[in-house]
């Protein structure tokens, strides 16, 4: 799909199976295909966006990349610090050790993911003691040092996380984050939990830090207009499974396929003038237990033929960098941001 050597991080074909199993012999009768046969890739310095439904495989995408969970098929390639390509997906978690440090996670709830009986000094230095980078006074400065880089006061470094705010608690998590200096950030819905005033200064905060450290990102949220505000690339899933991706402004102004374009009527436009169509999709969202066969979407898009029902489409380069598996991308003339086709 790429093959520059710009590519920080290239995940083919990733498949995450759970098995569903049953009776008193827990004997396995199926499997829920959370994420199945995902592909793509991340730049350096790039964020990606990760859009979708709750229930499409975003975060389980994310968690599998980190090898919190043991990927079922796939390749997750790494290229560390020395230029060395890894597959992620085939070492061992001693081998993955050290790699924690390059490539570190934000998670979604920022009253669940800090341990309310450490202070913010334990939360932020717990990493640098894990991996023997500093103790002591040492660790104390950096944490003062991180805590002024998200906007809070070192002073309160003694506090417990109870005594802190929702967006407060999201920038000790990011301290936390960025504690060993990493490369790559799995950010996991790191402000849907927050009220919106408070989503912005988070969201503005990681697109600095960003900027500042030369991070990479893969940024995943529900919403697409949050997606849209940090991301120089989107991804869009569905089911399990890669629907589109494309740069930002073209996949938003220019969408190739049917689920992307009813995302995108779904988001206010910024000039109330504009009136876009408001695509209201039937039925419900396939198990990803069950899922359709064909296309995945098939049963829920206004566009579907008898080849959609019955053989599934690849993700395909139908435009240069503009990726999607619809069996009619190339004929379709969907509706975008500001009402574009």
């Amino acid at each position: 799909m790429e093959t520059e050597n710009s590519v920080i991080l290239e995940v083919k074909n990733l498949k995450q199976y759970f098995p569903i199993r049953q009776g008193f012999f827990q004997r396995t009768v199926g499997h829920v295909k959370a994420v199945d046969g995902v592909s793509f890739f991340i730049r350096e310095d790039e964020i990606l966006g990760l859009v979708g439904e709750s229930g499409c495989g975003k975060t389980t995408t994310g968690r599998t990349i980190l090898r919190l969970y043991d990927p079922t098929a796939g390749e997750i390639w790494y290229r560390k610090k020395g230029e060395e390509l890894v597959d992620i997906a085939r070492i061992s978690q001693q081998e993955m050790k050290p790699l924690r440090r390059e490539m570190r996670m934000i998670f979604q709830d920022p009253y669940s993911s800090l341990n309310p009986r450490f202070t913010v000094k334990d939360i932020i230095g717990e990493p640098l003691l894990i991996h023997g980078v500093a103790r002591g006074r040492e660790m104390e400065d950096r944490v003062a040092e991180l805590m002024l880089a998200v906007g809070l006061d070192p002073a309160y470094m003694r506090r417990y996380p109870h005594e802190f705010s929702g967006g407060q608690r999201q920038r000790i998590g990011l301290a936390r984050t960025l504690s060993l200096s990493p490369r790559l950030i799995i950010a996991d819905e790191p402000v849907s939990a927050l009220d919106v005033s408070i989503q912005a200064q988070v969201l503005n905060l990681l697109q600095e830090v960003q900027q500042k450290l030369g991070l990479t990102l893969l940024f995943i949220a529900h919403d697409l207009s949050v997606v849209e505000h940090v991301s120089d690339r989107i991804a869009v899933m569905y089911v399990g499974k890669l629907v589109e991706m494309a740069e930002t402004e073209v996949l938003l102004g220019h969408p190739l396929h049917p689920y992307t374009e009813a995302l995108i009527s779904a988001v206010p436009p910024a000039d109330p003038d504009i009136r876009l169509d408001r695509i209201i999709l039937e039925g419900d969202v396939p198990s990803p237990a069950n899922p359709p066969p064909g296309c995945v979407f098939h049963p829920r898009c206004r566009y579907a033929q008898d080849v959609c029902r019955v053989e599934e489409p690849q993700l395909v380069e139908a435009q240069p960098g503009h990726y999607a598996s619809c069996h009619f991308a190339a004929e379709l003339s969907l509706q975008g941001i500001g009402g574009q086709t």
